[in-house]
């Protein structure tokens, strides 16, 4: 079975939010509602200052804090590694919200249920690129198996030594080009 993942180049990264408008767009989030934040990072010194953009979301962790907690189990990771959320299951509580070490999670205003990316699994397997990652004009984003040596992802990963964010604190399933 595959296990997805995402690579996120922040080098080629222009900070146009059109990731987060299009997952905005499929999820149907109000325009304060957000799976997606985007970070500056100012590096260097004048007159050499570089201002990195890193576009953080839910990590999809393998091994899930967030779901660790959850006292309904409405927050689970799939065979594919993906973590998903069950809304029916889901009662507010914001346990997840407290565990998730990259503020990923959101309560969505008209439900009331804590949600985050989900790689837009609703698209369907095998591996349909999610919604940020099909809209992306500058090829920032990468998706596929992580477990297939020959996807784009992983080749991506070993093109560019990319890392998670965290190193291994979580296992994260995104990594970034920094």
């Amino acid at each position: 079975m595959a296990r997805y993942g995402m690579l996120i180049n922040t080098k080629k990264c222009v900070g146009c939010f059109a990731c987060r408008l299009a997952c905005q767009a499929k999820n149907h989030l109000e325009p304060t509602e957000a799976f997606i934040k985007f970070h500056e990072i100012e590096t260097g010194e004048f007159p050499n200052v570089y201002n990195e953009i890193v576009p953080t979301q839910c990590q999809h962790c393998e091994d899930a804090p967030c779901a660790a907690v959850c006292p309904t189990h409405a927050t689970y990771v799939t065979d594919s590694g993906v973590v998903l959320v069950d809304p029916e299951k889901c009662i507010g509580c914001k346990y997840c919200m407290a565990a998730c070490p990259y503020g990923a999670r959101i309560v969505q205003e008209s439900t009331g249920v804590v949600e985050k990316c989900r790689f837009c699994y609703e698209n369907g397997e095998p591996g349909n690129p999610p919604a940020c990652v099909g809209t992306c004009i500058s090829g920032a984003r990468v998706f596929g198996d992580l477990d297939d040596p020959e996807s784009d992802v992983s080749q991506a990963i070993a093109k560019y030594h990319a890392q998670p964010l965290a190193s291994n604190l979580t296992e994260s399933k995104i990594y970034y080009v920094r």
